[in-house]
């Protein structure tokens, strides 16, 4: 029982990383925009946390510093992609490449220099007494518990209420929101810089949570994981947690595979979540060939006004 209680920490520990970019990518392809620059925007999301959390020490700041960069970035994706109807795929490969690039320079003087301090936990003693779930869920930390209620939150606000409704309408067919009088270009700028904002605040929870230390690419291919993760999930945020979380597992079982003594090479065993998102993709693909993907209708179709769908 204790191996299957900290296998599950780990894995949450591992898997929120993973679930805030998803949710992130989640909000901007439900608004028509195809995101593939998580990568990028997570390794600017840590490296800023680590830089600013190692001047000032506070984590408030901290938080501020990523979501400004991150709204900067996203501002860049919308502008090109939105106004200038640029190629969405293109676009979001440069801003995983520029990601790569800046954080590896910004990052140099502090690599390898832990940051004096961590995300508080949240302790509730009334959960303490309950087997397995006192022992998971009673001393998380405080991001964790933010992406719990962000997943809830987000459910509802895309199923329940109107402004749902309208970011359904112009995923679907901008057109008709148009006609709607829905302002589509709108939208999807504000769509685009929160979905953004979330990808950030998942590497610096990578950092300020998982792991402490900046380390060029210490995403490690996380960040396609989670465009992954947002196929996976159908581009839904209740989905979205379970996928995160298996991901979690499969890669904290590498590492729980070489603690019990295992002669499988370690690159062998970290290649094991990378596999199975391989694999998995192929097996959806094949299940779902004759059935709706899932996927807004007018996901990376540029809208221009008066087009019609």
């Amino acid at each position: 029982m204790d191996i299957f209680v900290q296998l599950l920490i780990a894995a949450i520990s591992s898997g929120t990383p993973l679930l805030f970019a998803t949710l992130g990518g989640i909000l901007i392809e439900r608004s028509g925009i195809i995101q593939l620059g998580v990568e990028g925007l997570m390794l600017m999301g840590a490296v800023i946390a680590c830089l600013t959390y190692l001047n000032t020490g506070s984590l408030i700041l901290t938080l501020l510093a990523v979501f400004a960069v991150s709204t900067i970035l996203g501002l860049v994706h919308a502008f090109l992609t939105v106004t200038l109807r640029t190629n969405q795929i293109v676009s979001g490969l440069a801003l995983t490449l520029f990601g790569a690039g800046l954080s590896a320079y910004l990052g140099k003087k502090v690599s390898g220099i832990p940051v004096p301090g961590s995300v508080p936990k949240l302790h509730f003693t009334w959960l303490e007494p309950i087997p397995v779930i006192g022992e998971v869920f009673g001393r998380l930390d405080l991001l964790t518990w933010i992406s719990f209620l962000l997943v809830i939150a987000m459910h509802l606000f895309i199923h329940r209420t109107s402004w749902g409704l309208h970011l359904r309408a112009i995923g679907d067919n901008p057109a008709t929101a148009d006609v709607m009088g829905i302002r589509v270009q709108a939208f999807r700028y504000g769509y685009i810089i929160i979905g953004s904002m979330l990808i950030g605040l998942a590497g610096a929870n990578l950092l300020l949570v998982f792991s402490p230390t900046w380390i060029e690419g210490m995403t490690a291919g996380r960040g396609w994981i989670a465009v992954a993760l947002i196929i996976f999930a159908r581009w839904n945020p209740v989905r979205a947690l379970f996928c995160a979380y298996f991901f979690g597992v499969l890669d904290t079982l590498g590492f729980r595979i070489q603690l019990i003594g295992s002669e499988i090479p370690p690159y062998f065993l970290k290649m094991i979540p990378y596999v199975v998102t391989i694999l998995v993709l192929m097996l959806l693909g094949w299940r779902n060939r004759n059935k709706p993907s899932g996927a807004p209708e007018a996901l990376g179709v540029p809208y221009i006004r008066e087009q019609r769908f």
